[in-house]
């Protein structure tokens, strides 16, 4: 399923309106979600949204903070449940009643200290046919202290306390992560005024198409685009893109990079909500709210798990006396033992903070990851599909040669192929039209009723006659490719340059070589997806010489050019079926269809990249670096290993825990500290994704 789409354009004085509204990016905060299969939504997964609302614990939304005592009255409640141990001890089988009593007194002190707020929850629990941990604790409590394991009820429930307390603060560390990102960006902005001064604003109410002034070592306040001055930009905090970024005039420049080394003054072009870096973590929300396949299947596994085991030790309580012999009271306290360790607690919990430490982990390198179906999804591929120009190729050609061909002359054939490329998006045409710029001066015609021929080229009316910019497969369909026109583009292509034809209703009038320089990360990459077992291979709608000359430079072997976008589809579903799971990576409109027929869709995010790509796709490739897509394989590879360790921790100590009770060896404390244990544990493998790094 595609997820949220993402825009990092910025919008030149629009205001792009998106969906949802974030409102100012500094007030939003992260707050739980649902409940969780627990039924208390004591391991519920996190989300970031609006500023949180106190939440009454009946709803189950979110770990509620409110059931559970701060620190100083955990500490108190510790010391009641050792003060009353050490009474049971000391007292012995009703030898000393004083310290029987006082054992007991300082019991439901310890727990009305740690859990009086669990344990009312709990018994509403019950009465809503709830089970969660607030549930199971109340009935062991109660169970313990009808057996007169008074003592162990209140360590039980200190011990339960505190280990919660702890894992909220090891969750925090993942929510913090998250919230770094809404950190990036300053909240005031230095705005320029007619006179020349500057008055400092709130972001937010900073109108559009303001002009800024950005100083050396400031951090840029809102995105847009550079009216005045040089500076080396460092945009790592949101890219991920380790190498300065030279700005100047017409340059994008986003909130929360930080200017280096001269004054810029840029023009706003999005407001604070609809920066580049809200919408990152608003794309990060999303990612969060939609589940890995691994979480959903121990969510549906832990809705049938909790009432399995809770019949197991009923069963345990009414059958051990009869079948292995024991007491009534053995049999009841290994029962009220195994309900401690019965909520799923730490599996729940082993899935949501590997995937969100992995999202945001890719996030803060510039690899925006939509969903954790694509983060699991990534490390079964098999193939991936490169579109050439803008993703293999940097996407910014030069045109390096042209001539008439015919008796047209030179200053009409620049004048008319300017005034098609100059109307066009397409890279090569953007080069057209900036190679030809300085020739055609004031000779400038307007191009009337210009329309795209997917995956040929543009056509026009100039001056009443119809003019055509597109490439050989066009000029083909018409019957004009001529051997000698053909052996002309050979031999530009041979040279790795993508040629595109003028033509009228008498044919070919002119040829433009474009050459688009290979991508410095391309050759790095394509080495590390052969190395994780992925075949690359490039489908273009360029030339198919031209395409096989890129490809070859930067190590592939199987190239394909002269494709429409039906035949990329095409190509990708033969891939599917012959190789296995197959990616596309493309940037353009023309690549959106080949984006979401793949497995997973990679979307080049830099300066070229166009929203209808970056919607469709999975993932976003912020800085253009394909070294990221390897990337990528790599993290869902050690996602999917932390994920899987959890889970078997969190079954292996209930399975190991399960037979201590069966052979009668079982202690609730023992199950509290298992249970809980084993919960924090599986939180601080699945936070080291924080820290993920490829190994080189």
């Amino acid at each position: 399923m595609k997820q949220e789409s993402l825009s990092t354009h910025a919008h030149d004085g629009h205001d792009h309106k998106h969906s949802h509204e974030h409102g100012h990016v500094h007030e939003t905060a992260i707050a739980p979600t649902a409940g969780s299969a627990c039924g208390t939504g004591c391991c519920a997964p996190f989300s970031i949204s609006e500023p949180a609302k106190s939440h009454d614990h009946d709803d189950h939304e979110g770990h509620d903070h409110g059931v559970l005592p701060g620190w100083p009255r955990i500490y108190a409640a510790l010391a009641a449940a050792l003060a009353a141990e050490a009474c049971h001890w000391f007292g012995g089988d009703g030898a000393n009643a004083l310290l029987q009593y006082l054992g007991m007194a300082l019991a439901v002190l310890g727990i009305s200290l740690s859990g009086l707020g669990v344990y009312k929850a709990g018994i509403k629990d019950l009465l809503r046919f709830k089970l969660g941990i607030h549930a199971l604790m109340a009935v062991a409590v109660t169970g313990a202290f009808i057996i007169g394991q008074w003592p162990e009820a209140a360590m039980v429930m200190a011990l339960y306390a505190a280990a919660e307390r702890i894992e909220d603060q090891a969750m925090d560390k993942a929510r913090m992560a998250i919230r770094k990102l809404l950190q990036l960006a300053p909240e005031t902005a230095d705005v320029l005024q007619p006179d020349g001064s500057t008055q400092r604003m709130a972001v937010s109410e900073v109108p559009l198409g303001a002009v800024l002034r950005v100083t050396p070592g400031a951090r840029v306040p809102l995105d847009g685009q550079v009216t005045e001055g040089e500076s080396s930009v460092n945009q790592a905090p949101i890219t991920g893109e380790s190498a300065l970024a030279h700005k100047g005039p017409g340059d994008e420049l986003y909130a929360g990079s930080i200017n280096q080394d001269g004054e810029l003054h840029l023009r706003v072009t999005a407001p604070a909500s609809d920066s580049l870096i809200a919408r990152i973590v608003h794309a990060v929300e999303q990612a969060q709210s939609s589940k890995a396949p691994t979480q959903r299947f121990v969510d549906r596994f832990a809705e049938v798990y909790t009432p399995i085991v809770l019949v197991l030790a009923i069963a345990l309580a009414l059958l051990a006396p009869w079948v292995m012999d024991w007491s009534w009271h053995q049999a009841a306290y290994q029962a009220l033992a195994l309900l401690v360790i019965a909520c799923p607690c730490a599996l729940v919990l082993s899935t949501p903070v590997t995937v969100v430490s992995a999202l945001t982990s890719a996030a803060k390198r510039g690899i925006l990851i939509k969903g954790g179906s694509a983060l699991e999804s990534a490390r079964q591929l098999k193939a991936i599909a490169l579109d050439k120009t803008g993703t293999l190729t940097t996407g910014s050609p030069k045109l390096v040669d042209w001539k008439t061909w015919g008796a047209a002359s030179d200053a009409d054939m620049a004048t008319r192929a300017y005034a098609l490329a100059s109307r066009s998006d397409h890279p090569v045409s953007r080069a057209i039209a900036q190679g030809l710029e300085e020739s055609v001066g004031k000779d400038f015609i307007e191009a009337q009723q210009l329309q795209a021929l997917p995956g040929r080229g543009v056509q026009a009316q100039i001056n009443g006659e119809l003019w055509t910019l597109a490439n050989l497969r066009w000029v083909s369909e018409q019957g004009w490719d001529s051997t000698e026109l053909k052996a002309a583009l050979a031999e530009q292509e041979q040279q790795g340059r993508t040629v595109t034809l003028l033509a009228n209703s008498q044919g070919v009038q002119a040829l433009f070589a474009v050459a688009d320089p290979l991508r410095p990360q391309a050759s790095e990459a394509v080495a590390q997806l052969l190395a994780l077992g992925v075949k690359p291979v490039v489908l273009s709608g360029d030339n198919t010489a031209t395409v096989r000359t890129v490809a070859a430079e930067a190590g592939i072997t199987d190239a394909r050019g002269n494709m429409l976008p039906e035949d990329k589809l095409k190509t990708l579903s033969e891939m599917q079926r012959n190789i296995g799971p197959t990616a596309m990576t493309g940037d353009g409109i023309n690549d959106a269809p080949a984006l979401a027929q793949a497995d997973i869709g990679f979307a080049m995010g830099g300066m070229h990249a166009t929203d209808m790509a970056m919607e469709t796709a999975d993932v976003v490739l912020m800085n253009d670096d394909l070294r990221r897509i390897p990337d990528v394989v790599d993290l869902s590879q050690r996602a999917h290993s932390v994920l899987w360790q959890n889970i078997g921790l969190a079954l292996g100590i209930k399975i190991a825990f399960f037979i201590l009770a069966l052979s009668g060896n079982a202690s609730m404390w023992l199950a509290v500290l298992a249970d809980m244990g084993v919960s924090l544990l599986v939180v601080a493998n699945g936070l080291r994704l924080r820290h993920w790094k490829k190994e080189s």
